[in-house]
């Protein structure tokens, strides 16, 4: 294994926004490989998530952003524990910056079990007739359907989405990012966007 360098830790707190110590072991961790240690940082992530994730969120923020034009608006909900961290710098950012997302992304629910159930199945019928179209075996159409439908659910649903200021984090990693910062459970609670003539 190499040595860790400073410029190693910087570069992976600039890819994925954690923390200076946990940057630090997750490249000794991971033998200095950068990618690696992205990975080995998400799935800390969302064991922290996973661990917090039945603890009630009765306090949080609204927030609200206007498109430039004042073509299209958006109000976001997230939810935290405690008022204290509802007032924080990093909290009030990421509820800011996740409104922003949902202006540029227009997504259609925030986690893929509240994609409405007729919409799902548009989908499926949709891609299953284009694979009969292009001649595909019966054996191979449901394989087609089933990824074009994990490839569907990352683009319409808010925490699987790519975040629009820095597509190498989801909406999901830098939930689990902030939660393992606070120490607090916090849900994105609902959202709803306006469009102008829409």
């Amino acid at each position: 294994m190499g040595q860790i360098t400073a410029s190693m830790v910087k570069e992976l707190r600039e890819r994925t926004n954690a923390g200076m110590m946990d940057c630090k072991k997750a490249l000794q961790e991971c033998g200095g490989d950068m990618d690696k240690a992205v990975d080995w940082l998400r799935q800390k992530g969302l064991a922290i998530a996973a661990k917090r994730a039945g603890r009630a969120t009765d306090e949080g923020a609204l927030q609200c952003y206007i498109h430039a034009g004042n073509k299209i608006g958006v109000l976001v909900e997230v939810n935290c524990e405690t008022d204290f961290v509802a007032k924080t710098d990093q909290f009030v950012d990421f509820v800011r910056d996740v409104a922003l997302h949902i202006a540029a992304t227009n997504p259609v629910a925030i986690r893929r079990e509240e994609v409405p159930r007729d919409l799902v199945e548009k989908e499926k019928e949709i891609y299953a007739n284009q694979a009969k179209d292009s001649g595909k075996p019966e054996n191979i159409i449901e394989k087609i359907v089933h990824g074009r439908l994990e490839k569907f659910f990352k683009e319409v649903c808010l925490m699987e989405q790519p975040f629009v200021k820095n597509p190498d984090l989801t909406i999901q990693d830098m939930l689990n990012e902030l939660m393992s910062k606070t120490g607090e459970n916090i849900t994105i609670r609902r959202f709803v966007r306006y469009q102008v003539g829409a």
